[in-house]
């Protein structure tokens, strides 16, 4: 099967609107790697972002880890918006995380994993990565979560 269809399989709309709240790009490609910058999750049809606050205050973990989900599957529609097919990854070499966590809220990597679990369900072995997960008191537009990625391609 391939990614491109393992991503719709798993629910994950590529072709959403996305988020630029920045002057910025969203996939900077340096020879065969691909930074993705920040992403949040969105809410569907592009209607602003999905899961704003702070886990461990305004939402438990579950909710935390569908917000990393949606992050992930916002950088997943940016990598193949600039591709024109996830078909062309090699693979997921790297995710940071970053969880908008209430005083004491140490549970960021169970977060994250939310992340992780889909560059798995969709790439398979080639979506096992490094990773960071890191706590902060706030991210931009109030979202809970935010990852970025490096990711390998076949170019």
């Amino acid at each position: 099967m391939s990614y491109e269809q393992a991503a719709r399989d798993a629910g994950v709309d590529l072709d959403m609107p996305l988020l630029r709240a920045g002057n910025f790009d969203l996939v900077a490609q340096v020879h065969d790697t691909l930074f993705v910058s920040g992403s949040i999750a969105l809410a569907p049809g592009g209607g602003g972002i999905a899961h704003a606050g702070r886990v461990g205050a305004d939402m438990d973990v579950e909710a935390g880890r569908a917000s990393a989900r949606g992050a992930a599957e916002a950088i997943l529609a940016s990598v193949h918006q600039h591709l024109g097919s996830l078909d062309e990854v090699l693979r997921v070499v790297r995710l940071t995380g970053y969880v908008a966590s209430a005083p004491g809220f140490g549970a960021q990597p169970a977060v994250i994993n939310g992340a992780s679990d889909l560059m798995i369900e969709v790439f398979g072995d080639a979506g096992r990565h490094a990773r960071s997960a890191i706590g902060v008191a706030e991210l931009p537009l109030g979202a809970s979560v935010e990852v970025e990625a490096i990711i390998q391609i076949k170019r």
